[in-house]
């Protein structure tokens, strides 16, 4: 299953849970919103950690963001933690969930 039919049945499910764990604003980057995406491909998702988030609230966020995803990866990101070199990169893909 490619990760863009996951996120096509799941996007309102995917909004809920990003709101649920004290983050924000999540969007699609990587192959999937470049239109790319393969069966082998992840689930690169960027959200805006709220304050207080903390490593427990995000850690959940991962578990229910896998669970949803019917055994396509998940790769969960916050804007804070995007590496300097690829920011640019990201931040322009990046599309709203």
């Amino acid at each position: 299953m490619r990760p863009s039919d996951v996120l096509e049945r799941k996007r309102a499910l995917i909004r809920e849970v990003t709101a649920r764990h004290n983050a924000t604003n999540p969007r699609v980057f990587g192959s999937v919103a470049r239109g790319e995406d393969r069966s082998d491909s992840d689930l690169d998702i960027l959200v805006d950690a709220l304050p207080g988030s903390s490593l427990m609230t995000l850690g959940g966020l991962q578990s229910a963001l896998e669970d949803l995803a019917e055994g396509v990866p998940v790769h969960l990101v916050t804007t804070s933690e995007i590496p300097q070199k690829h920011r640019g990169r990201i931040l322009a893909e990046a599309l709203p969930i």
